[in-house]
């Protein structure tokens, strides 16, 4: 853009002057350029008047009633046939050349670990046993990143049963991982211990699966909550805030506790190993990131994250009629002794069990709450192990 200004000889300005002109004397009827006249500042004696010229008037650059000029390039037309080309200083006319195409793929515009390709496209999971139902359902998330692991009678020894909920975040790698795993590496440490050994057993089970898949290019973590049944005893572990509780005569009893940051215990844990605890939109994280204190994975927070369980054995009594493992997306909406109450309607009293029936009404009841977690709910007829 060009620009010329024009002063006045004389040093005064008269400030009364008009700052508005008529639109016929600040355009110049110039096809090549603009000329605006800034007729508010001129030299005494001069007629006011003259400052709003009519089209009839001498134009801008002669008069002495416009100081100054800005001479402004006439943009060109939009839907002018010479826009798509520009002119060189010598001369050459250049024609603009159109971008090449960006072609973005599908997978740059979502979000996390690419799932699985056993976990792809599927919303709902299930599966019932003669003594154990189980039902997952996708929430908000693209795929599914809950897994399971159930079954009994295992290694040739009647009634020795693993059953476990995996409640994964950050991709669903770990939680594949530690439903593949976790059960023969703590069955491995059983074998070589004395059973009065077995908490030591089961916690050396979850530090080795949790070791073997840091060693692997996998990322995300995973809260876990299992169940093992050997000898009519039951030994519940967790890590995370996936919960297992239990039904005593129809009288809810939590076995496990939530590992969360807000945790006055797992606070000073972090607190003391370095690290910090945040309120982050009413959630409290982990260096203002993970809101779990404890599970399998998560390498970018595993000098505070441990995968060390916490354990309880206990024998299995006639009034222990059923156990229930499950994520945080049916204990953050459905009460222990409403998840009992639900559950024992379809397990206790009935002439036909319907543990999965019973595991589809409390993922009912916590998506009509408003959950949008994956939901994993596990039913275990615990007579089936007496």
């Amino acid at each position: 853009m060009s620009c010329s200004v024009a002063v006045s000889n004389s040093p005064v300005f008269s400030p009364s002057s008009s700052l508005f002109c008529s639109m016929p004397s600040i355009i110049s009827s110039s096809p090549e350029s603009l000329s605006l006249s800034l007729s508010h500042l001129k030299p005494p004696n001069t007629n006011t008047a003259s400052s709003c010229s009519s089209p009839s008037a001498a134009p801008a650059s002669s008069s002495p009633s416009s100081p100054f000029r800005l001479r402004l390039p006439k943009p060109p037309s939009v839907f002018s046939a010479s826009s798509a080309s520009s002119t060189s200083p010598n001369g050459t006319i250049l024609k603009r050349k159109r971008p090449a195409r960006l072609d973005i793929p599908v997978s740059s515009l979502t979000f996390g670990v690419p799932p699985t390709p056993s976990a792809a496209a599927r919303d709902v999971v299930e599966s019932e046993e003669d003594g154990f139902g189980v039902y997952c359902k996708r929430g908000r998330r693209e795929y599914m990143e809950d897994r399971y692991t159930a079954g009994d009678n295992l290694r040739g020894e009647h009634k020795l049963a693993f059953f476990g909920i995996f409640d994964g975040h950050g991709g669903a790698k770990a939680a594949e991982f530690a439903a593949n795993n976790l059960e023969k590496n703590i069955l491995d440490e059983v074998i070589v211990r004395d059973e009065d050994d077995v908490e030591e057993a089961v916690k050396r089970g979850y530090l080795n699966t949790d070791a073997d898949f840091l060693k692997e290019d996998l990322h995300g973590g995973s809260c876990c909550v299992t169940a093992f049944i050997r000898n009519g005893n039951l030994v519940v572990s967790n890590a995370g805030d996936c919960r297992a509780v239990i039904s005593r005569g129809g009288v809810a009893e939590a076995l496990t506790s939530d590992h969360r940051p807000s945790r006055e215990d797992e606070r000073d844990r972090i607190e003391s190993l370095g690290g910090y605890v945040d309120l982050c939109r009413g959630v409290w994280r982990i260096q203002g990131s993970l809101a779990v204190s404890r599970g399998i994975g998560d390498r970018h927070l595993k000098q505070w994250v441990t995968a060390e369980p916490e354990t309880k054995v206990l024998r299995i009594e006639p009034e222990h009629d059923l156990l229930i493992l499950a994520s945080d997306g049916l204990w953050d909406k459905v009460s222990n002794q409403e998840a009992v109450d639900i559950a024992r309607s379809f397990l206790v009293g009935n002439n036909k069990s319907q543990p999965l029936v019973a595991c589809k009404k409390l993922v009912d009841l916590s998506v009509s709450r408003g959950s949008m977690d994956d939901t994993s709910v596990m039913l275990i007829k615990l007579e089936h192990y007496v």
